[in-house]
């Protein structure tokens, strides 16, 4: 919902002193400065060390080629670029077959869809794509046309908005029933209705399958007029988190790993083994879900300060850097 939304903000913000090719430098800018920020500042935190034989691309890095490629589709009419990304959603997993192989050149030109993607540039390094770049392009012109949407008048937009979700929502419920198309993995009945429901609703996330995307979109696209009903203290904590999202997602990610490393030095093992990307942490090393919903908790709340206090220096302050965190 995050990359539908940032496709929609894009839209919205046509017409409030910008213009089209304001707007495409905007997002191409802002989308290299944050691939450079995955590459640097967030690989620091996932690894705590400078080792760069492992590279991964992940959420931050697909995001910003979302919004580079969106700089160049902007230029188009909006129904053009809703129906580029509704293709690109609906028609990816036709391509469930292809894969690349550890160290095999990929099995396409460009790490674009596809699961378990490991390209080896060098000898010795390694780039593992978690995010494929499709379909999440299209997630976000799929969201840039929703803009569309959203500038009619508020009665209309929220009967459109609800109708679309629930359409979305209804349309995952027969794909998945039929069990043909939209997902790589099948379900099954199991031995209670639990788990047969269970079984239904387990749609694959890397890549995000047209499935996932209509369980997921669906149901979130047909709460946004509730949601933007909501006011209070509630929804202010929220909504503070919502204005810095860079800082919060970057913030959290060394914080955690900090704290994973002297939970292990108080276990009596070397610090050093959690100086790496979780995947490489010791078999042993973990806590129950108790403390680990705990430690969440924890955090998101000694975080809200800080947040709070960026989200009024993002206010106050006009520098475009400080806008892109």
């Amino acid at each position: 919902m995050f990359v539908v939304l940032a496709g929609t903000g894009a839209f919205l913000s046509i017409g409030r002193s910008r213009t089209i090719g304001a707007l495409s430098a905007s997002l191409l800018s802002r989308g290299l400065w944050l691939v450079l920020m995955e590459l640097t500042v967030v690989r620091l935190a996932w690894f705590f060390n400078r080792d760069y034989q492992l590279i991964l691309l992940q959420v931050i890095w697909v995001i910003n080629i979302s919004m580079i490629v969106l700089a160049g589709l902007v230029h188009l009419r909006p129904a053009a670029v809703t129906a580029v990304g509704v293709v690109m959603i609906a028609a990816h997993n036709l391509f469930d077959g292809i894969h690349a192989r550890l160290g095999a050149p990929p099995a396409l030109p460009l790490p674009v869809t596809g699961r378990d993607w490991m390209i080896t540039p060098l000898r010795e390094q390694h780039l593992s794509v978690i995010c494929p770049l499709i379909p999440w392009i299209g997630v976000m012109a799929a969201g840039y046309g929703c803009g569309t949407l959203l500038r009619r008048p508020e009665a209309e937009q929220h009967r459109l908005l609800l109708r679309l979700g629930l359409g979305l929502t209804a349309l995952f419920v027969v794909l998945r029933a039929l069990n043909v198309y939209g997902d790589p993995s099948r379900w099954s009945v199991q031995g209670s209705p639990v788990y047969t429901l269970l079984a239904f609703v387990n749609t694959t996330k890397y890549p995000p399958s047209l499935l996932y995307l209509l369980m997921t979109l669906g149901p979130a696209i047909a709460l946004l007029p509730r949601l933007e009903r909501l006011h209070g203290p509630v929804a202010r904590f929220f909504v503070v988190f919502g204005r810095v999202p860079f800082f919060y997602y970057g913030l959290p990610l060394f914080l955690i790993h900090a704290l994973s490393v002297v939970a292990d030095v108080l276990s009596g093992h070397p610090a050093r083994q959690l100086l790496t990307v979780f995947v490489f942490s010791p078999r042993t090393y973990g806590f129950g879900l108790p403390v680990i919903y705990a430690v969440w908790a924890g955090v998101v709340l000694a975080l809200y300060p800080l947040c709070r206090w960026f989200a009024g220096v993002k206010a106050r302050r006009r520098e475009k850097w400080v806008s892109y965190v």
